[in-house]
C-alpha cells in the first residue's frame, strides 16, 4: 500500500535577485550615466519619442547596458525581443527575423536586443546586415568589448555607438541606498560598509547589489570581513582579448618609457591580477628593452630575456617578482630610441627603393662565373686596414644615407 505524502506548506519567496528587481523603469531612474542620458541628449529624446535607431551599447560590466535596454522595452510600442548571443544561436535569430517580417506587414515594428553581441563572430553578425539596413528590425547590441574590434564593420556603419562609462563609487553607493530603501531588510548595514561595497565592486552595479543581498541574507554579522569574504578578491576588469588589454599594456609601456617605476608596477599588477599570461608581459619587456633603451644600456635586453626565461621556468605566482624586477629596472634605465628610429627609417627606404642591387665589391664570389662577373672585386678586408678603410656599403642610390 502506498501513501502520498502531502508536501509541507512553504512560505512563498521571491526568487528574482535584487539586481533584477531593481531594474529602472524610466530613463530618469538610471544612475551614473547622466552625461549620456540627460533629457536634452539625443538618446533620451529618442526613447521618449519611441524613435530608437539601431545602436551598439558599449560599456564595462554592470554599467547599465541591460538596464537601458529594459527602459527602452518599457517605453516602446514596438515588439521588443530580448536575446543573448551567449546562450542562443543564429537559428533563433532567423526565427525572430521571420516573425519581425510578418509583424511588419501589420505595421508592427520590432526591436531586437542582443546582449553580448561580441559572442557572435563576424560571419554570424553578417546575417543581421540586410534586415538592419531595410529596417526589418531595429538592433540594439550590448557589449563589454570594443566594437571596433568585435563588431562587423559593415554592421557598425549601420548603427550608432553609445558609450556607457564605468560607474563611479558615488553612483554605486546611491544604487545601494535605493536598494536598502526598496527592500527594507530587517538587518542594518552601515554607511561605511556600503562605501566598502561600492569601492570593491569596481564600477559594477550588479556585483554591488548581489554583494549587498548576500550580506543581508547571511546569518553572519555584517562587517568588513563578511563583505571581503563575499567578494573574495577585487573584481578587476581586464579583457585579455579586447581593448582594456591594449590600454593597460600601453600604460605599462609608457610608464616605463617615462621613467615612472611605481606606475609601471601598478599596471603590471593590474595585468597579473586580471589573469594575463606572464610570458606575454615578458615578451613586451623584451621588446621595450631594445625599442626604448637600446644602445643606452645593452644590459637591459639581457635582463629582459632572462626574465622571460624565469617566467617560463617558474610560472605564476613565483615569477611576479621577476617581472617586477625587470619592469622597475627598465623604467629607471637610461633611454635611447636611436636603434628603433634607425630601423624604422631603413625599412621605409627598403619599401621606397625596392630591390636595389648589392654593390659588386661586397658580394661573395664562391664560383668562377661570379669571379668573372667581378663579384667581390675591389673589396677591402677591414682588419687589414685596421677598420679604417674607406669603402661604400650602401647601394649607389643611398650612398650618403645616415640612419644614426
Amino acid at each position: 500500500m502506498t501513501h502520498s505524502i502531502k508536501p509541507k506548506t512553504r512560505r512563498q519567496i521571491t526568487v528574482r535577485p535584487w539586481a533584477d528587481q531593481l531594474r529602472p523603469k524610466e530613463i530618469s531612474d538610471l544612475i551614473g550615466q547622466e552625461e549620456l542620458l540627460n533629457k536634452d541628449r539625443f538618446l533620451a529624446q529618442a526613447v521618449e519619442l519611441d524613435n530608437i535607431p539601431s545602436m551598439i551599447l558599449w560599456g564595462p560590466p554592470g554599467s547599465g547596458k541591460t538596464s537601458l535596454a529594459s527602459v527602452i522595452a518599457k517605453a516602446t510600442h514596438k515588439e521588443f525581443v530580448n536575446f543573448s548571443a551567449a546562450t542562443s544561436g543564429v537559428g533563433e535569430v532567423r526565427k525572430i527575423i521571420s516573425r519581425a517580417q510578418e509583424l511588419l506587414k501589420k505595421n508592427q515594428a520590432t526591436i531586437l536586443f542582443i546582449d553580448e553581441i561580441h559572442r557572435f563572430n563576424k560571419k554570424q553578425q553578417d546575417i543581421l546586415l540586410p534586415y538592419v539596413e531595410k529596417g526589418t528590425v531595429t538592433l540594439i547590441g550590448a557589449t563589454t568589448e570594443n566594437p571596433s574590434f568585435e563588431v562587423n564593420s559593415a554592421l557598425l556603419s549601420r548603427t550608432r555607438v553609445f558609450v556607457l562609462k564605468r560607474l563611479a563609487p558615488a553612483a554605486i553607493r546611491k544604487i545601494l541606498q535605493n536598494a536598502v530603501k526598496q527592500f527594507k531588510p530587517g538587518r542594518k548595514i552601515s554607511r561605511p560598509l556600503l562605501n566598502l561595497i561600492a569601492y570593491l565592486s569596481n564600477g559594477d552595479a550588479r556585483t554591488a547589489i548581489n554583494t549587498l543581498e548576500l550580506a543581508i541574507k547571511s546569518k553572519k554579522p555584517i562587517n568588513r570581513d563578511l563583505i571581503k569574504e563575499i567578494f573574495q578578491k577585487s573584481h578587476l576588469f581586464y579583457d585579455k582579448n579586447g581593448e582594456e588589454h591594449f590600454n593597460i599594456i600601453s600604460a605599462l609601456h609608457k610608464s616605463m618609457r617615462g621613467g615612472d617605476a611605481d606606475a609601471a608596477l601598478y599596471w603590471l599588477a593590474r595585468m597579473l591580477e586580471g589573469g594575463e599570461d606572464p610570458l606575454y608581459i615578458a615578451r613586451r619587456l623584451v621588446r621595450f628593452a631594445s625599442e626604448d633603451i637600446g644602445l643606452a644600456n645593452n644590459s637591459a635586453l639581457m635582463l629582459a630575456i632572462s626574465t622571460y626565461q624565469a617566467c617560463h621556468f617558474l610560472g605564476l605566482p613565483e615569477c611576479d617578482v621577476h617581472l617586477a624586477h625587470c619592469a622597475a629596472y627598465l623604467a629607471k634605465s637610461k633611454k635611447s630610441v636611436s636603434a628603433y628610429k634607425a630601423m624604422h627609417q631603413a625599412r621605409q627606404d627598403a619599401k621606397k627603393y625596392g630591390s636595389l642591387p648589392v654593390p659588386l665589391h661586397i658580394r661573395n664570389a664562391p664560383t668562377r662565373l661570379m669571379k668573372d662577373l667581378k663579384y667581390g672585386q675591389g673589396y677591402k678586408y677591414s682588419p687589414r686596414y685596421n677598420w679604417k678603410e674607406k669603402q661604400r656599403y650602401f647601394p649607389e642610390e643611398l650612398k650618403d644615407k645616415k640612419y644614426f
